[in-house]
Parts: C-alpha cells; structure tokens; sequence
C-alpha cells in the first residue's frame, strides 16, 4: 500500500463518532478471530487488529467506544470474551451478546 493511502475495511457494525471518525465494533474482531481459528496471544491479536483494521483503527463496543487494540483486547479481556486456548486464547460465538 502506497504511503499516506487509506484502507477501506468493509465492516457491518460502525459507530460514526461527533469528531468524524469512523470506529468499529468490537464483534468485528470477535468475527475476525472466529474465522481465523487462530490461538493468539495478547501481542499477536493486537498485532493482527492493526494489520487487518490499520495502525490508527479505533474501536467501540456495546458499553464503551474510542479505543485502539490494546484498549480493545483489555477490554474483551475483562468481559470474559477470550477464552483459553492452548498457550494463549480464542473466542467463541457463546460468549458475544447477540444484537
């Protein structure tokens, strides 16, 4: 990608923010994890959020918004939405609220 080009990711779940930045939802993630079937550690899924979303992605949940990937994974840490796997975690459908 050229420097200074823009990555449009196409997402289902968008926050449009007052200060016009487009954020998105943390099941987007959630989504990506799921279909990867990865077992990933704090560093790789940070590290997977910024190459897939872009290093300046900001990120929104149901409950709180405005947060980069490491903010994310802390968070989807704190609710219980990453479960252990292996040497590191995965995700599961059970665990994200339907809506």
């Amino acid at each position: 990608m050229a420097t200074g080009a823009v990555r449009k990711i196409e997402t289902r779940y968008h926050l449009w923010h007052p200060a016009g930045m487009n954020q998105i939802h943390g099941h987007e993630v959630m989504e990506m994890m799921l279909v990867s079937d990865k077992t990933y550690t704090r560093e790789t899924l940070v590290a997977e959020i910024m190459e897939r979303f872009g290093t300046g992605a900001r990120f929104h949940t149901c409950s709180t918004e405005n947060m980069d990937a490491e903010e994310l994974v802390n968070f989807l840490e704190a609710r219980g939405k990453l479960v252990p796997r292996g040497e590191g975690f995965q995700t599961s459908k059970d665990v994200m609220c339907q809506h």
